[in-house]
């Protein structure tokens, strides 16, 4: 298990290019998105209780605006936009959720959004990004490649470029999600021993370590990820950026990033813990067990994390875990597989 270090400047969170994101920009970005953002609360259940021998806290951004917590991101960073810019509105590239965080926000903020997003995208992504009032563009995976789409589409407009992940704005807005999780559990009497967040380019789980590394230094954090899909774990192992070789064939949708961010990698490798995987068999046994038992709807990228301390992916008897679900953007017919099994 790696070690967490906590920085001593804030400086030191750096990526290969100087960007940087610090504590205060989280806390700025905690100020802006207030009385846009929902703050989840954060929920203890006795059934995962009984289950993993733990007490688990349970951060639902599931209930978040748009279903996930993208749109804290993507409103913190729409509204770092010049307002001699948001005429030429914003394009992003998202299989789902971040697509529908900055189509919510563009739509409160009155800029136009034009999507790109995958074609087997989940229809309901789909659907709800449209019905915020983006425009979609679709794409095939496999074939085609979504940045150079976007940067076409920005050329043409004019057009600010938001990145899912890879953008100190977003990871700061973000962050926001640590901030609440160890407020309310300092607020509830709880000190954390482990904190776990679903990872795909690691927007979320950079802010979580970066928001803990300063308000609760004691707690290991730890990303989780689809099996075959695990790019942060084997980036973390070696000390540098490794792409995944497959860009499909994993339910967990959102989070199939062909390679860590550089910004979130730079704070990863210094704040992150043990980095987990589940399997999507795992993944689905979470929906379900969120679904029956904590009666709260997940999708499977935002299931990932409960996964792993359903299937004891990290040894917690006895501790106080943090865990978030991430989003519950979900086809039904995904919910009916998870509940048939």
């Amino acid at each position: 298990m790696t070690e967490t270090v906590v920085p001593t400047t804030d400086n030191e969170l750096r990526d290969y290019s100087g960007k940087a994101v610090t504590i205060a920009d989280v806390e700025a970005a905690a100020r802006r998105i207030d009385g846009f953002a929902v703050k989840t609360p954060l929920l203890r259940h006795p059934a995962l209780d009984e289950r993993t021998g733990a007490t688990v806290l349970i951060k639902p951004e599931s209930l978040q605006r748009s279903g996930s917590f993208k749109f804290r991101g993507a409103f913190n960073c729409l509204n770092l936009i010049p307002g001699e810019d948001r005429p030429k509105g914003v394009v992003a590239c998202s299989s789902g959720n971040h697509a529908q965080g900055v189509a919510a926000s563009a739509g409160i903020l009155g800029v136009d959004a034009t999507i790109v997003m995958p074609a087997d995208a989940p229809r309901i992504k789909l659907a709800r990004t449209r019905a915020f009032g983006a425009q979609v563009v679709t794409y095939d995976r496999e074939k085609e490649d979504r940045d150079q789409i976007a940067a076409a589409l920005c050329a043409d407009t004019g057009a600010t470029f938001v990145h899912p992940f890879n953008d100190p704005a977003v990871i700061a807005g973000q962050g926001t999600v640590g901030l609440e999780l160890a407020a309310q559990a300092a607020g509830a009497g709880h000190s954390l021993d482990d904190v776990l967040a679903c990872t795909g380019g690691g927007g979320l789980s950079s802010g979580i370590a970066l928001a803990l590394a300063h308000k609760s230094p004691e707690t290991r954090f730890h990303t989780v990820e689809p099996a075959d899909f695990d790019d942060y774990k084997r980036s973390l192992e070696a000390g540098a950026l490794l792409s995944n070789t497959r860009k499909s064939g994993s339910i967990c949708d959102a989070l199939l990033s062909e390679i860590p961010g550089e910004i979130g990698f730079s704070i990863l490798r210094q704040l992150a813990s043990e980095a987990l995987t589940v399997t999507d068999e795992e993944v689905l046994d979470a929906v379900a067990f969120a679904f029956t038992e904590l009666k709260l709807v997940v999708e499977p990228g935002g299931a990932a994390a409960l996964a792993a301390v359903l299937h004891d992916k990290l040894p917690i008897k006895g501790k106080t875990v943090g865990l978030v679900l991430t989003g519950g953007n979900i086809d039904p017919d995904m919910l009916s597989r998870a509940l048939s099994r």
